[in-house]
């Protein structure tokens, strides 16, 4: 057994109870061992952690880094390219660009660099997941999955149509065995598809799909009553109806009163929680409390934040209608992706300014949902890469969650409507060391259903970070000593030592064959693209974990 013991670290591991605890680490054939009876026994390799903050590796439950949206978005900002600083190649490394969408090396390479070791793609098309698998391959060092786009899917509103749970049931099982898919996303359900007609976009969740009569709160109900049957790990990942307006905190509160008691992760909620009418931009605010309060009731519900920093980014979105609005309010050149009997997709440049009242009451919203939250196991920390800004800027969201006095001096600098109206000016809390690995990595495990993700109980993944304290928190956590995936050295120091290749994360179901000739005649009936070109073979996904279901047993490969 190759061994690597971590020697001496305060470790800070909540789903063991350990708080800043000395301890050793142990770490055998890549996963979390017992301390070895012998004290006589002497590890391959032995870290001297003391003095180390030593955590589990970070976990992003909610990111886009592959597939056809993020590859478009690419093609759409060259001038990023020409601006990067650029990744060199080395014995080691492949080149590549750093920008708000990093090519796939790179993308590795950086999440590594801020101590992480797993990171989840919230929004793949079926038809794209091939593609999301090869980008994956070249994705290096973290492990990785992604959640299938189900929420304007023609053959799921067929079934709910029909209310025909069983037939829904075999589809989604279907899908994500022949995707390799981790989960289930729903993004404006109903709502892409209504907008692709040319019918605009839907504002109640009661009016009727063109069509396919049904609604979105049956599309959403249905969905998260069938993952609950399946025994999926993950809830229904649920991007509700429109997003960004002012005023759409109330048909947020109204969709998770919808979903009446199915597990739902509600996602980047804090593009969801704005007071005010959608015809007036002045009357923009937040509508955190009544939404928090909510969800702080009903632990049925789980949630990440999207927090929006100031700066240039890149918007990218399965909702269609979004990416248009945007472009409007913008004026920026976009891209509009269109998948037929699946998704659309949006995207556009954006800079958020912290002279902009919107952008400034954003920032502030996304701060209070992290503060007024009680339970801190259901609150997982996100950017909405790269919609709200870059995965890099996780340090500088833990530096603020962590120091009171930083909110306020950031808060000085804001429109005056902002400082004198939000709650972040009355709410003191400031987060210890084990809420931030809590938010950062094992509430984000224990929402995906990832029982060998985000802590260092025994047979979990050996990934591991170390950190120097550092009473500047951005410094402390963009620089790790070292991380380490699976028991390997991957960073020392700042450089990168090893390049594991990352495995990808799945579901697996067996499907009845009668079921797929059927799905396979609907498709050649109404689909224009052949229907051997759903499903993924092994091979294309590569080294892989199979996730289990209720009942089944993770198997990895």
């Amino acid at each position: 057994m190759r061994t690597l013991h971590i020697r001496g670290g305060f470790v800070v591991d909540p789903a063991n109870g350990l708080d800043g605890v000395v301890a050793d680490v142990w770490i055998g054939d890549g996963s979390i061992i017992a301390p070895p009876g012998d004290p006589g026994f002497k590890a391959d390799r032995t870290i001297d952690a003391r003095g180390y903050v030593v955590m589990p590796a970070g976990v992003d439950m909610h990111c886009h880094i592959a597939g056809s949206k993020v590859n478009a978005a690419r093609g759409l900002r060259p001038e990023q390219a020409r601006e990067s600083k650029g990744w060199s190649r080395s014995e080691l490394t492949r080149s590549g660009t750093t920008s708000t969408v990093p090519t796939s090396f790179v993308t590795g390479y950086q999440y590594a660099g801020l101590g992480y070791g797993t990171a989840v793609d919230a929004a793949i098309a079926p038809l794209g997941a091939r593609h999301a698998h090869h980008e994956f391959q070249d994705t290096p060092i973290i492990d990785k999955g992604f959640l299938a786009l189900m929420g304007n899917n023609h053959q799921v509103m067929d079934a709910i149509r029909e209310q025909n749970p069983g037939r829904l049931r075999e589809y989604m099982s279907w899908l994500l065995n022949a995707t390799g898919a981790l989960g289930v996303k729903v993004v404006n359900p109903g709502g892409v598809e209504t907008w692709k007609q040319g019918h605009g976009n839907l504002a109640t969740l009661d009016q009727q799909v063109p069509g396919f009569d049904v609604t979105p709160r049956q599309i959403m109900t249905e969905l998260a009553q069938a993952v609950d049957q399946l025994g999926l790990p993950h809830p229904m990942h649920l991007h509700g109806l429109n997003l960004g307006v002012p005023g759409n905190a109330a048909i947020c509160e109204e969709s998770m009163r919808a979903i009446d008691g199915h597990r739902t992760h509600m996602a980047h909620i804090q593009f969801h929680s704005y007071g005010g009418t959608p015809t007036d931009l002045d009357s923009f605010g937040s509508s955190v409390g009544p939404l928090v309060d909510y969800v702080n009731a009903h632990p049925n519900l789980t949630v990440d934040v999207g927090q929006i920093l100031f700066g240039e980014t890149t918007s990218m979105t399965a909702d269609g209608p979004v990416g248009q609005f945007l472009q409007r309010v913008t004026k920026r050149k976009w891209v509009s992706n269109d998948i037929e009997m699946e998704t659309g997709c949006g995207i556009v440049p954006i800079e958020y300014r912290d002279k902009n009242v919107v952008h400034a009451w954003q920032w502030a919203i996304g701060l209070e949902w992290y503060l007024r939250m009680d339970d801190p196991w259901r609150i997982a920390m996100s950017t909405d890469h790269p919609n709200g800004g870059s995965f890099l800027a996780y340090p500088q969201v833990i530096a603020l969650l962590m120091d009171r006095g930083l909110r306020r001096d950031v808060l000085a600098s804001l429109p005056e409507a902002v400082r004198t109206k939000t709650a972040l000016v009355d709410l003191p809390r400031e987060y210890s060391l084990a809420e931030i690995a809590i938010i950062t990595r094992a509430a984000p495990a224990r929402i995906l259903g990832l029982k060998h993700k985000g802590h260092l109980g025994i047979g979990a993944d050996g990934d591991v970070t170390l950190y120097a304290p550092d009473d500047d928190k951005t410094r402390m956590f963009s620089l790790p000593r070292y991380l380490i995936i699976r028991g390997d050295v991957v960073l020392d120091g700042g450089e990168l030592r090893a390049i594991p290749a990352g495995r990808t994360m799945h579901l697996a179901f067996e499907t009845d064959p009668d079921v797929v000739r059927s799905i396979e005649e609907q498709y050649h009936r109404s689909a224009s693209i052949h229907f051997s070109h759903f499903g993924v073979d092994p091979e294309e996904i590569g080294p892989g974990i199979t996730v289990p279901c209720d009942g089944q047993k993770e198997v990895q490969s």
